[in-house]
């Protein structure tokens, strides 16, 4: 049996990533149980799984009750992501090991690319920004566009957070950048309600095939908490551009690592 207090401490730091960079926890949670806890990637995932979802649930009722979540939005993005989330759990069931690594690598090279550009400031309307919310308004302005928009992202995150045990943040932040004039607050926190929609679908789906191992996903999610409530506490004093870019390289090392391995694992 994996220790309890090893696993509990690799939660804990995706926990504190993900309140520390917006959207991080997902790209290190399965790398953590593979290369930390020995699993495969089948076995990751689900794990995974459960954690971003609780700590995502979390991070939304404390963006609920700040008046920070577009609940209509994440109601649509993660309808659409609760449909795809389970077609990507029966994909990553009958997919061998190293395709699943190497399409973890591709996920993470593109989390490292956008956690290290910069961030675009203000919120300005450009042509592709098809979800405005008039100034002054709470509520965005809902057209066929932004409907449309929405609800592919959201299939696509929901398909991603399945197959790979994520949360599926780094689609839903970057498309809300993109497609909204929200501000990042706002975009970090209906990001967050939508991972949670979207979690409870694919875990449901990993539970009914049997995919979690509950000895691991109960520490590893209690874990996460405790990080979520410690990065609260340090997420004041430390520089977000900083966050970000070290965060990035992380990711960088840990896709190299993915990819020899599942380049190892199909020779």
């Amino acid at each position: 049996m994996l220790d309890t207090i090893w696993i509990s401490a690799l939660g804990a730091l995706v926990g504190a990533v993900l309140v520390l960079t917006g959207a991080g926890g997902g790209a290190i949670a399965v790398p953590l149980l593979l290369f930390g806890a020995g699993l495969s990637m089948q076995q990751a995932s689900p794990v995974a799984l459960v954690a971003v979802g609780l700590v995502a649930a979390i991070g939304a009722a404390i963006g609920l009750r700040d008046g920070l979540v577009r609940y209509r939005a994440a109601a649509l993005i993660g309808g659409a992501g609760m449909a795809g989330a389970p077609v990507g759990v029966m994909f990553a069931r009958h997919l061998p090991q190293a395709p699943l690594m190497l399409a973890f690598a591709a996920f993470m090279l593109m989390t490292a690319w956008r956690m290290a550009r910069p961030q675009a400031a203000g919120t300005a309307a450009t042509p592709a920004q098809v979800c405005l919310r008039p100034d002054g308004a709470k509520r965005l302005q809902w057209t066929r566009a932004c409907a449309a928009a929405l609800g592919r992202t959201g299939a696509v995150a929901g398909v991603l957070s399945g197959l790979l045990g994520v949360g599926g943040g780094f689609v839903i932040v970057p498309a809300l950048e993109r497609r909204s004039n929200l501000d990042l607050r706002s975009i970090q926190a209906t990001s967050l309600a939508v991972i949670a929609l979207v979690a409870v679908s694919g875990i449901v789906a990993a539970v009914w095939q049997g995919q979690v191992q509950a000895d691991v996903a109960m520490p590893f999610a209690g874990g996460a908490v405790a990080g979520l409530l410690a990065g609260r506490a340090l997420s004041g004093r430390l520089k977000p551009q900083h966050l970000r870019r070290g965060f990035a390289a992380l990711t960088l090392c840990v896709a190299a690592l993915l990819i020899w391995r599942a380049t190892g694992a199909w020779a």
